[in-house]
């Protein structure tokens, strides 16, 4: 019972690998018989140059060699080329005007059907007449055909004539163009523009009337190349001229007006299209680029009058700041040309070893009078008063102590020495000081004087705002 189970057990299994190898050797057979399923890919058999033929036929190397002599006959550079054609094998004699030839009379050659290699022993003929003739013949034939155009070239230059002139006759409305434009030096620089402008379309128009515009496109090609080169070359020069019309727009000052430049301090004369005319205080002409002032810090001390003075004084180091600060600010006050408002002022800038430092402050009107005299009178008055009310104006000293510290505890204002003698500033009837602050207009005349006599260009217009 138990062995016929397991027989039972064991057909099936025997029967699927049975039919497994069945299906394996079948399928190979019928794959490509069986719908539905794709044939399988031919593999594409390699291409194989013509193989030379192993009997070669005279009737064929005749042929080859009268077709190659006819092609040669059409061209005029190799008509003087011998051809030869043995078994196949093309043999090339002779000579041609250019080296260029020797290569195209092979290329052709070789192209020819039958031919199965070619034997290339063309050479150049160097002879100077035949080399001559050709180049004269080229250059007698562009020289005739100039002279038939000559009369096209006559129309297209003056068609660029009668553009260019145009052009140049808009740009001299000078009128015109300086009422549209801000200042002078834009109105030129405008006018420089349309001249340049018509110019360039006189070139074009002349150009497409002789059908060269392909030139023209070569020739804008190079010159933007030149002028990248320039322009790095000039960078500084461009940066100048483009600083005087931002300038000339912006009028930062007017002319005799009082200014420091980077240092440099004067009256302006005149804003030209280069450079800012400046003339010293001691009389000197200063030439500055304008691409420096354009980038330079402007100091103007004309645009507003009220000028703040200020100067120290050192009193005692036992004297009483705060009563010397008065006593000076007094006789400052006192002074015509220092204004009530806004009123001068006193601070203690320092205690020192052997003194205390006082920083006295002022204003005037530059208008009326000369910022340096006028400090100098101020200065010369609170130490004036100060020496008056008994306060010393110390210079470094030095104390040497051979006793006890206990006997010099100090000194009072009492103790100290009495000061010099007075010497009171000459005064006028009404009691204002005599020395003259009125300022100096020498400068300011001699900037009026040229600006008056030259007829140059000036950018500076007074009608315009001022930055």
């Amino acid at each position: 019972m138990t062995d016929s189970r397991r027989a039972a057990g064991r057909w099936p299994l025997l029967v699927a690998a049975v039919a497994a190898a069945v299906l394996a050797a079948v399928t190979p057979l019928h794959a490509q018989d069986l719908p539905g399923e794709p044939a399988p890919a031919e593999t594409p058999a390699p291409q194989t140059s013509p193989a030379i033929a192993t009997r070669t036929e005279v009737t064929s190397d005749a042929d080859i060699a009268l077709r190659i002599r006819s092609i040669f006959t059409e061209i005029s550079a190799l008509r003087d080329v011998q051809v030869r054609v043995s078994a196949g094998v093309v043999t090339l004699t002779g000579t041609v005007p250019a080296a260029a030839d020797v290569a195209r009379a092979e290329a052709i050659a070789s192209r020819v059907a039958g031919v199965v290699t070619v034997q290339n022993d063309v050479a150049r003929d160097l002879d100077v007449d035949s080399n001559l003739s050709p180049v004269l013949g080229k250059f007698g034939a562009d020289l005739r055909a100039l002279l038939r155009a000559l009369p096209l070239i006559a129309v297209a230059f003056g068609i660029a004539l009668v553009i260019g002139y145009l052009g140049y006759l808009l740009a001299s409305l000078g009128w015109f163009w300086r009422r549209i434009s801000p200042n002078a030096f834009l109105a030129e620089l405008l006018a420089t523009l349309i001249r340049f402008a018509f110019v360039m379309l006189g070139i074009v128009a002349g150009l497409e009337v002789l059908g060269a515009t392909a030139l023209l496109g070569a020739v804008l090609g190079g010159a933007g190349v030149i002028g990248i080169a320039i322009g790095f070359a000039v960078r500084d020069t461009v940066d100048n001229y483009v600083s005087s019309l931002m300038l000339s727009l912006r009028q930062p000052f007017r002319a005799n007006d009082h200014v420091v430049i980077e240092g440099n301090e004067g009256r302006v004369v005149r804003l030209t299209s280069r450079a800012t005319i400046l003339m010293t205080l001691e009389g000197n002409h200063l030439r500055i680029p304008n691409a420096t002032v354009f980038k330079a810090v402007i100091l103007n001390y004309t645009r507003n009058p009220e000028r703040r003075f200020d100067f120290d004084l050192g009193v005692d180091g036992d004297d009483d700041p705060v009563d010397a600060m008065a006593t000076g600010l007094k006789a400052i006050r006192g002074l015509g040309f220092v204004l009530d408002q806004p009123r001068a002022t006193a601070i203690i800038r320092e205690v020192g070893d052997s003194n205390i430092v006082l920083s006295f402050r002022g204003w005037l009107d530059q208008a009326n009078t000369d910022f340096l005299k006028g400090r100098s009178l101020a200065l010369d008055a609170a130490k004036r008063a100060l020496e008056d009310a008994g306060f010393a104006l110390p210079e470094p000293i030095y104390r040497l102590r051979f006793d006890d510290a206990a006997t010099i505890a100090g000194r009072s204002v009492s103790d100290t020495p009495p000061g010099r003698p007075s010497r009171r500033p000459p005064t006028t009837s009404d009691g204002a000081i005599a020395e003259d602050a009125a300022p100096d207009t020498h400068i300011e005349k001699l900037v009026a004087d040229e600006r008056a006599q030259t007829g140059d260009e000036d950018l500076l217009d007074s009608g315009r705002p001022i930055e």
